[in-house]
């Protein structure tokens, strides 16, 4: 008796039903770039100083250009760094800059007296930010001694997408992955919404996690489905395609961050699309592979006769039915503990978790703070996501040749050694 893959290259292994499924998951794919490093841009840190009241007005009275109020008026801002150091953006001057009689050529020499001895103080009334945008940071000052609250930001979600991935995988398995896929689009996009209209911090950093929870394991399904769709001969090219497809997600992130410079807006711009992949109810079936591993043969026959009619192949007769033996077997029950039941599997499962943890802390580190276009955060972005092209093409024309382990290794090892050459060389 036939069993799915003899059936797929009957009807199509990737033809027209695959290509369309695919194109759609894509787009999903995409959306997933903004949550996994939009910290990038919702959480810009531009230059900032301390507000000090009275300053603007006596710089309007003494007609300095802002250099020179800068100079005057904020520690340490014509040192070395130029303004860089803790004190010009955490500190002030504890002096009353309202004082009448404050001379123009040495104010702080009239205020004070002896400069050595002037006391610096918290900003107590804020700060003001060399930024035309807002982002998280210059909204809720996530600056100073409230700066690890950015770091908190993002490692909510990271710990959603830990979470997540375990659990939602687990679901996925249980109850299909159409289902899984939905529940996912559908809580991401209210998530994603609300994170955007949040009225204080804490609320942004709850529903930051919330789109954790649900949208890394939301990617992983649709990589899942998409495999489970093709036949086994098309399996790379599919999984490298929808990968691209999220590289691509990070080009039209630089765009949309470019264009839109308030975070608000530009959350609600890369959310607002995910309502649209609830309409995969009607474009994607379940995947035919889980239907039979549910022991649901008659449901993954159904599939196989749309996958057909998508492409315009007639099922033959001899492939209407799937393997008897499968439908006398046990359904298959998933549990965490098949990745550590034998020795081997245990090894692998421990040596794939390591690494990749390792590839999604290097990568996420490596694109949030490349700094090779000296300064132009976008321009580091770009850089950051274009490489990964070439990457894939690699991936493509390598994997089928010499295998798995052979490229994976160097790609490791060349990770590796070029982070440590890197943090080795001279500024």
């Amino acid at each position: 008796m036939p069993t799915l893959d003899d059936i797929l290259e009957q009807i199509g292994e990737f033809d027209f039903f695959q290509k369309q499924a695919l194109f759609v998951l894509c787009l999903f794919s995409a959306t997933f770039a903004p949550i996994y490093v939009g910290i990038f841009f919702l959480g810009f840190t531009p230059e900032h100083r301390c507000f000090s009241p009275g300053v603007a007005e006596l710089s309007q009275r003494c007609g300095w250009s802002l250099e020179e109020q800068l100079n005057h008026t904020v520690p340490e801002w014509g040192g070395h760094g130029h303004g860089a150091s803790f004190s010009s953006r955490c500190r002030r001057y504890e002096v009353d800059w309202n004082t009448t009689g404050v001379s123009c050529t040495d104010p702080l020499g009239s205020l004070v007296g002896n400069q050595s001895t002037i006391p610096l103080g918290p900003c107590q009334d804020g700060w003001i930010y060399d930024s035309p945008g807002t982002s998280l940071v210059t909204e809720f000052n996530l600056v100073c001694e409230d700066s690890w609250k950015l770091d908190l930001f993002q490692s909510c979600v990271n710990v959603g997408f830990f979470i997540g991935s375990m659990s939602i995988g687990y679901i996925a398995d249980r109850f299909g992955r159409k289902l899984c896929l939905l529940v996912t689009v559908l809580i991401n996009a209210v998530s994603g919404v609300l994170m955007a209209f949040a009225p204080s911090y804490s609320w942004t950093v709850v529903f930051r996690l919330i789109q954790g929870l649900v949208s890394k394991g939301g990617w992983l399904t649709g990589y899942v489905l998409i495999a489970e769709f093709v036949g086994s001969n098309y399996r790379r090219a599919a999984c490298i395609i929808y990968q691209t497809a999220f590289t691509l997600g990070l080009l039209i992130l630089t765009a949309l961050a470019y264009a839109l410079p308030h975070w608000r807006w530009l959350q609600l711009t890369v959310t607002l699309p995910s309502v649209l992949f609830l309409l995969y109810y009607w474009c994607l079936p379940e995947s035919p592979r889980w239907l039979i591993a549910q022991k649901q043969n008659d449901k993954a026959m159904e599939v196989i006769k749309h996958i057909a009619k998508g492409n315009k192949k007639k099922l033959p007769l001899s492939f209407q039915n799937l393997n008897s033996e499968e439908e006398d077997g046990e359904k298959l029950k998933p549990s965490f503990l098949d990745l550590v039941r034998t020795p081997q599997i245990r090894k692998h499962t421990f040596i794939l978790m390591y690494s990749w943890f390792t590839s999604s802390v290097l990568y996420q580190g490596l694109i949030i703070h490349m700094g090779i276009a000296a300064g132009n955060m976008y321009l580091d972005f770009l850089y950051s996501a274009l490489v990964e092209f070439p990457a894939a093409f690699i991936l493509m024309l390598t994997l089928d040749r010499i295998g798995r382990r052979y490229p994976w290794a160097a790609a490791n090892v060349m990770a590796g050694g070029a982070c440590l050459v890197t943090a080795l060389a001279p500024d």
